[in-house]
């Protein structure tokens, strides 16, 4: 290869101010001015972004649902829209709803489980209250009572045998 042909590539393959564009203009293949609407939000280093949101919304609703946004509350909204769209993409048939109801799901197995764990507790506690366990004292107390009912131990004379 000619170094003439490495100048131009390496040129064309080096954005020049002017010359850069953001991910929408990139994407529709035109000129990003100065005055684009979607470059501050959709910037050319993530190019799948863009292609995300654009291919569930829409160019045209992106720029107007932007447009008709106060500037301080666009940013928020491009960033809602990329979410929105790639939760879409990775399930078409629920989007982002799949992923709140599966959350609202595991939230009322937790909730069960706490009713459960709860309940067991207030069994626990009912039955302690009902049957209070021996102190210290109280437990000496009981073996020594258990030790006087029982007979001593007589070894094994008791079952020698008896001269016939």
């Amino acid at each position: 290869m000619s170094t003439g042909a490495n100048t131009e590539a390496a040129a064309s393959s080096s954005p020049s101010p002017g010359n850069k564009r953001c991910a929408a203009c990139k994407n529709q293949r035109r000129k990003c001015g100065q005055g684009c609407a979607l470059a501050p939000y959709f910037p050319a280093s993530d190019p799948q972004r863009y292609a995300c949101v654009q291919r569930v919304f829409g160019a045209s609703n992106i720029a107007r649902m932007l447009q008709n946004l106060p500037v301080h509350e666009r940013a928020r909204a491009a960033d809602t829209m990329a979410v929105e769209a790639r939760r879409r993409v990775q399930d078409p048939v629920y989007g982002c709803a799949g992923v709140v109801g599966h959350l609202q799901g595991e939230i009322r197995a937790t909730q069960c489980e706490l009713a459960r764990t709860q309940a067991q507790i207030a069994v626990h506690a009912a039955v302690a209250r009902a049957h209070p366990a021996p102190g210290p004292l109280q437990q000496q107390e009981e073996e020594e009572e258990d030790d006087d009912a029982r007979e001593p131990f007589q070894g094994l004379d008791a079952y020698a045998l008896v001269p016939r």
